[in-house]
């Protein structure tokens, strides 16, 4: 098996228990990709064009992002970011507590690459996060910078 390559990942959740979660996941499968996180949208849209505070961040080869944020909700993060021609191709899968349809679809519409209904029990939610990162690190081909 080839060596595993680290891939920088921008979590954007404003809970802090699924911070805390998906930082557990990454620990207890010895996942080294770098992970940054934002809690809300409008630190995420500020975090992918280096704005403010956010000057020497790194871009993103992947984004996990809630729906359901201040300031900005993922919606709009997501159709923001797709209609950058300088951020639209960094892979977004949508992680979140809706189950509800249209929210599938929209993200979808939006062009999300993949749609995640947190689990809420703790082993499953680390199981989740532990195949989003092994699809994307070690199926996905994803595009260099």
């Amino acid at each position: 098996m080839s060596e595993r390559k680290t891939i920088d990942v921008l979590l954007v959740e404003d809970d802090p228990g699924d911070v805390l979660m998906t930082r557990e996941a990454f620990a207890d499968h010895k996942v080294t990709n770098r992970l940054s996180v934002v809690s809300d949208g409008v630190s995420a849209m500020e975090f992918l064009r280096k704005e403010g505070e956010h000057a020497d961040a790194p871009t993103p080869d992947l984004i996990l992002l809630d729906l359901n944020l201040p300031r900005m909700d993922g919606r709009e993060v997501l159709e923001e970011l797709k209609a950058d021609e300088a951020l639209r191709q960094i892979p977004v899968v949508v992680l979140t507590t809706s189950e509800a349809e249209e929210d599938v679809v929209r993200s979808y519409s939006l062009h999300a690459n993949a749609y995640v209904t947190k689990p809420v029990d703790f082993d499953r939610f680390i199981d989740v996060v532990r195949h989003i990162d092994e699809f994307f690190v070690e199926v996905v081909r994803l595009p260099t910078r």
